[in-house]
């Protein structure tokens, strides 16, 4: 038993250090989160549910719209399933990493979001550190602190008045935001390019309401079919 502790507590504070830049982020965007939701008018525990149970970042924002517009399972199903459709790649790419650890892979599956993805698919575990303690200290600890952020957010809302117009342009400033911190770190922009010309072009063709979910799939048949030239862009520029 004093074994196992001591096996865990090593793997926290290994993990704990990688996951403070993320604590930051994490914070800040579910506090937006649950004043945004208190803010559409849902119950403080609506943010805390969700976000412990969804944990999915910008699918949680889309989801306030969906809940409070009329009840279409089918289309929620497919725009959870665009949004969300890179975590398909990140769980073939994990496949080799999850291997070994046992009933913590259910959790790991469940946990998977893009800042752990980065963090236990990239860092080099110290060694006399256990690799399964470590990732899904790395994947529990992000969820923690995205809990706590929408938890925050929902009790503030609840109790401090403010003015929260204009609030619910968060969600599109979260998309900005990656767009262009994946734009920069790009040497070649082709699928930005891609997902910004299909986008426009579905815009026009089935107007605002309803273009994300036909243009997603677009974006996803285009990105398939470009696959092999993307991927040696992707050689060339890490050679």
């Amino acid at each position: 038993m004093a074994s196992t502790n001591s096996k865990i507590k090593t793997a926290f504070k290994a993990a704990f250090p990688y996951t403070i830049p993320i604590m930051t982020g994490f914070i800040f965007l579910g506090t937006a989160y649950g004043i945004y939701m208190r803010a559409s008018g849902f119950a403080p525990w609506y943010p805390v549910v969700m976000s412990a149970a969804i944990f999915a970042g910008s699918m949680e924002f889309i989801t306030v719209g969906l809940l409070q517009g009329v009840f279409n399972p089918l289309r929620a199903y497919l725009l959870t399933l665009m949004v969300n459709a890179r975590h398909l790649f990140y769980g073939i790419s994990m496949l080799d990493k999850y291997k070994g650890t046992g009933k913590k892979k259910a959790y790991l599956i469940f946990g998977l979001c893009d800042e752990s993805f980065s963090i236990n698919c990239t860092t080099d575990i110290p060694g006399g550190v256990d690799k399964a303690w470590f990732m899904l200290f790395v994947t529990l600890l992000n969820h923690c602190y995205w809990v706590c952020g929408a938890t925050l957010g929902g009790v503030v809302g609840s109790f401090i008045p403010f003015d929260t117009k204009g609030l619910e342009f968060v969600m599109t400033a979260l998309f900005v935001v990656i767009f262009l911190e994946q734009w920069l770190k790009e040497k070649h922009h082709y699928s930005s390019l891609v997902g910004l010309g299909v986008s426009v072009l579905c815009l026009v063709i089935f107007g605002g309401g309803s273009f994300i979910v036909p243009a997603m799939l677009l974006i996803l048949v285009c990105l398939t079919l470009m696959r092999r030239p993307l991927e040696k862009a992707g050689e060339e520029a890490g050679a």
